[in-house]
């Protein structure tokens, strides 16, 4: 495995990331392809063993039992100084008033319930899930900068919005003298590429890590096209991002199976492969409900691609609408 530096911090991460939105109690949350405890432990085990130290989860992934789930696991299987553990808040966990957003009051309830879920005292990473347009951003980053004082946050993070949105983020906050975001959590493929235009080279300018979701696409790039599975059935947001653009995203696919066949190696290290190359990606969140899929992320690290192969992966993209922060 290689690690390098979240952003401008001096924070060690894997190049892969673990991400755990899959592992839940299933009926729990709106996630019908989640796998239980014992059917996630192993994966867990796996990605330590093959040096991933970077785990992302959050609140709202079943309704708590994801962070249940990696927090039991890590505590049996690593020392707690050994590991990056990331989640996020802005999801609805509750009915009524206060049960979602970023207030001061959901992000210091919601907090402390994930580091209980968590068995943790601290979280490495916390995340704004997604930009509340409800809440001032100026309440929203003094109650993290509070955490971090506080001792139960290393570092703050952000998760899909729009550029202008996250640069006044980081404005606000060294205005203040607040703690200031260190990484994005956006949508980032090869079949995405909308992030390229103003978000990608606002995080290369600000230093800020950037740690994709989706870097498969939810799967659209590791399999032949007519190829379903539970997820891409039931997961609304596979229709949301992607069915608009299908003929040409195909067109993309095909050359990630040209390039891979042509390599001896997985579609799967192809498209996360592409990722690594970019000098702004620290390391592609990677969901995994098979340990192939597992496998295949710890080799992508591994597979260093062409320039020719490159330009071949990107010159079929068609621009798509920005859906990535909805």
């Amino acid at each position: 495995m290689e690690y390098t530096k979240l952003g401008r911090t001096g924070l060690e991460v894997s190049r892969i990331c673990l991400g755990c939105m899959s592992y839940g109690t299933p009926g729990q949350g709106n996630h019908a392809w989640s796998l239980g405890e014992d059917d996630s432990r192993p994966f867990i085990r796996r990605a330590l063993e093959a040096g991933i130290n970077f785990f992302d989860t959050a609140n709202r992934y079943s309704l708590g039992t994801s962070e249940e789930i990696l927090g039991r696991a890590l505590k049996d299987f690593a020392r707690r100084d050994d590991v990056v553990i990331a989640t996020k808040v802005y999801g609805r966990m509750r009915s009524g008033p206060n049960g979602a957003g970023l207030s001061r009051k959901a992000i210091m309830s919601e907090l402390d319930a994930s580091l209980r879920r968590l068995g943790t005292d601290y979280v490495d990473l916390y995340q704004i899930h997604r930009w509340d347009y409800e809440t001032p951003i100026e309440e929203t980053l003094e109650a993290l900068h509070d955490v971090v004082k506080a001792g139960k946050v290393r570092y703050i993070g952000a998760s899909s919005m729009h550029a202008w949105q996250f640069a006044r983020a980081l404005a606000v906050a060294e205005r203040h003298g607040w703690t200031r975001f260190v990484s994005m959590q956006d949508l980032v493929n090869l079949l995405y590429r909308e992030e390229e235009r103003e978000m990608l080279p606002l995080c290369a300018a600000e230093g800020i890590g950037v740690i994709p979701w989706s870097p498969q696409a939810r799967g659209r790039l590791t399999r032949d096209w007519s190829i379903t599975s539970i997820r891409s059935e039931t997961d609304e947001s596979v229709s949301r991002l992607f069915a608009k653009t299908a003929e040409a995203d195909k067109k993309v696919a095909d050359r990630v199976a040209v390039v891979a066949a042509d390599r001896g190696v997985s579609r799967a290290q192809v498209a996360l492969a592409w990722l690594l190359s970019k000098s702004v990606i620290t390391a592609p969140i990677v969901g995994a409900t098979k340990l192939q899929h597992l496998e295949d992320a710890i080799a992508a690290v591994t597979v260093k691609l062409s320039g020719d192969e490159i330009a071949s992966l990107e010159e079929p993209y068609v621009p798509h609408a920005v859906v990535g922060f909805v």
